[in-house]
């Protein structure tokens, strides 16, 4: 990605301002903005759900929210140059958006309020459950909402949260969630201090997922990507295919490009084993091949390889009888995908040990710092590490876990989120590994009988933030810092105002969901509403419960094995440079996150490897703004679905899925 750096790096020399970015004017911006954009996400996502900004790595709308910022910002600096905002305090408005869309996203916030009334909800209108005689008991009631009057309001709609004393329902549980989320931001926040200097600056991780917004607030002009021609031909691409969907959807007498989303080519296959394939959709989103020509080679090239191999392992199944064994795990990929990013994981950590063992030399003052402020930086988040990691599982504890299932439970999805930044930040890909929880992770290696009611409940009852990490925090931090260092923003204060903003994105997207749903109804109008969550949650424990889940062998072994052909493809990565298989492209395939977007990543492997092969780096750098601009001309026209539909009260074209 040099050639991409060149684009977008500000030199070295320039001048830096005193404030680093983080200025009252940003400030401002972003605190006007956030509320609104958590409010927006909630009414398309959850009201209308006619737009998945949040699904992805790279969030659509503040994308664009952030190229509407810029563009009055240009206008601004015709009329007065030295008011206009530089990139640093466009960037800080950017991160800030970003944060708002972590909250208020898919993965966080909507996934917890899919979950919070859904237990006492169930009992309400389906008194034939057993649920309340078969773990009622267990749930820590101080973190869930279960007043009747309260929930129906909020599932049945025409009503504010504000009336009949509802509001004192939601005041506790939601306090204890803001504190809680409050403390894993900080946990976030240390871990990424320590590991910032070795993925940014000694591996120089390429953070494919910073280039545009990192493009479009480049100040001079020859590196802006907005005066470039390609850019604009890849823009119009783009925003012509959504366009002509989008018409679609209101006036039916026009076309529709069928293919862009997720054309079932398996729909026709009948005769067995070949029609064990099972769904296989083909998708050609223009976002995402943009996003796609910016992942290296070997992991593009993995990641549709082992989605087909996937396919052929299941087709493979079929022709043998293993899939008999389909009530039973097969074929078995949750299971090789959580060894797989376990194993991830496991290679990451113990590439960055000396690195993190000089973090902790600096910390404690056994050797000296390497820049001004540094030891003071690694000793608070140390301290930072260490204390919010024992508050988590304190609060595991009192929710009423047993000490070893909280350490083990937590433990698992810290492993987890530290996988899972390295990708993004290494390569950029997305990563809904719906596959891959804590929960089944516990369960397959202990089975219910040793877990019991008691912690099997627990952990069921924080499954809403488990189920996709699409939208995961750690990652959006570690990304802010390297805007940080290219937009010259002072990352302490960068820092401080990331745990101001997420407190503030928790608050604005508390009241938005509970504005939208008092009014519209979760059941009744709210298209988009995570009811399912709530369903996964809690009916997976009512079979954990009724039917129970032995420790099996088969389950072990293929995590094993995905465990093992990571490290198996880690090592020979290593050991040859002309080995293909990229060890994430498995563990992505494998786990869920390349069912949409495999299409899109043969495509965008493809046309990469072309364009090196017969034209060089060269050419290769040539069309860097042509699929920047596709992304970008992507997420402009279904943000402007996305107001169009709510304001007309119809559900618009989606751009994705």
């Amino acid at each position: 990605m040099k050639a991409m750096e060149e684009v977008t790096a500000p030199p070295e020399t320039e001048y830096r301002k005193p404030s680093g970015g983080v200025t009252w004017r940003a400030i401002l911006i972003g605190a006007v903005l956030i509320p609104i954009h958590c409010y927006w996400i909630t009414v398309f996502e959850v009201r209308w759900y006619s737009l998945d900004s949040t699904s992805l790595p790279l969030m659509i709308t503040p994308i664009f929210l952030l190229f509407c910022v810029v563009l009055g910002n240009l206008l601004l600096k015709l009329w007065s140059p030295r008011r206009a905002l530089d990139q640093g305090e466009l960037l800080v408005v950017y991160i800030m958006l970003v944060i708002s869309g972590v909250f208020a996203s898919h993965d966080v916030l909507q996934n917890l309020f899919g979950a919070i009334g859904h237990a006492a909800r169930t009992v309400h209108t389906r008194p034939e459950s057993n649920w309340e005689a078969l773990f009622f008991r267990y749930i820590p009631w101080w973190l869930f909402v279960q007043d009747r009057e309260a929930l129906r309001g909020f599932y049945q709609g025409n009503s504010s949260v504000l009336e009949d004393a509802f509001l004192r329902h939601w005041i506790g549980p939601l306090a204890w969630w803001a504190l809680f989320l409050m403390v894993l931001v900080v946990v976030f926040l240390s871990a990424n201090i320590l590991l910032r200097h070795q993925w940014t600056r000694n591996e120089r991780l390429t953070f494919p997922l910073v280039q545009l917004p990192l493009a479009m607030t480049a100040e001079r002009d020859h590196l802006n990507f907005l005066r470039n021609r390609m850019t604009w031909i890849g823009f119009g691409l783009a925003f012509a295919v959504g366009l002509i969907n989008g018409l679609h959807v209101f006036f039916p007498s026009t076309p529709y490009l069928a293919q862009v989303k997720q054309y079932n080519i398996a729909q026709n296959i009948t005769t067995r084993p070949w029609n064990a394939v099972g769904y296989t959709p083909i998708s050609m989103y223009p976002f995402a091949i943009g996003l796609g020509y910016f992942i290296p080679l070997d992991l593009s090239f993995s990641c549709w390889f082992f989605y087909v191999a996937r396919k052929m392992w299941q087709v493979f199944g079929a022709a043998t009888g293993m899939d008999a064994a389909a009530n039973r795990g097969f074929p078995f990929f949750g299971e090789q995908a959580s060894g797989a990013w376990l194993a991830l994981a496991g290679v990451v950590a113990y590439g960055s040990r000396n690195y993190l063992k000089h973090t902790w030399r600096v910390a404690i003052g056994a050797v000296k710092e390497d820049s001004p402020g540094e030891r003071r930086q690694f000793m608070l988040a140390y301290i930072g590490l260490t204390l919010g990691t024992l508050f988590v599982i304190a609060f595991g504890v009192k929710a009423g876990l047993a000490l070893w299932a909280a350490l083990v439970f937590f433990g698992i999805y810290f492993t987890l989120s530290f996988a899972i930044t390295r990708v993004r930040a290494e390569l950029g890909a997305p990563h809904e590994i719906y596959f891959v929880n804590p929960q089944q992770i516990m369960v397959n290696l202990f089975g219910t009988n040793m877990l019991g009611a008691a912690n099997l409940t627990v952990i069921s009852a924080m499954y809403w933030m488990h189920r996709g990490y699409r939208s995961h925090p750690m990652p959006a931090q570690l990304e802010s810092f390297k805007m940080a260092e290219s937009g010259r923003i002072n990352l302490s204060r960068l820092i401080v105002l990331t745990i101001a903003v997420s407190l503030f994105s928790i608050l604005a997207t508390y009241w938005a969901n509970l504005t939208v749903t008092y009014r519209e109804g979760a059941s009744a109008k709210c298209i988009g509403f995570k009811s399912w969550v709530g369903a996964e949650s809690f009916n997976r424990l009512e079979t954990w419960l009724s039917v129970g889940q032995q420790r099996e062998m088969p389950r072990l072994v293929y995590m094993a094995v995905g465990a093992g052909l990571v490290l198996f493809m880690s090592a020979m990565r290593g050991a040859f440079s002309w080995w293909p298989f990229h060890p994430a492209g498995y563990a992505l395939a494998v786990s869920y996150a390349m069912d949409y977007f495999w299409f899109c990543m043969f495509i965008a492997w493809l046309v990469k490897l072309l364009l090196i092969r017969y034209g060089g780096m060269k050419t290769h750098n040539l069309f860097i703004p042509f699929f920047l601009g596709m992304i970008l001309g992507d997420y402009t026209i279904g943000s402007i679905w996305a107001i169009i539909g709510p304001l007309m009260g119809v559900q618009n074209y989606k751009i994705y899925i």
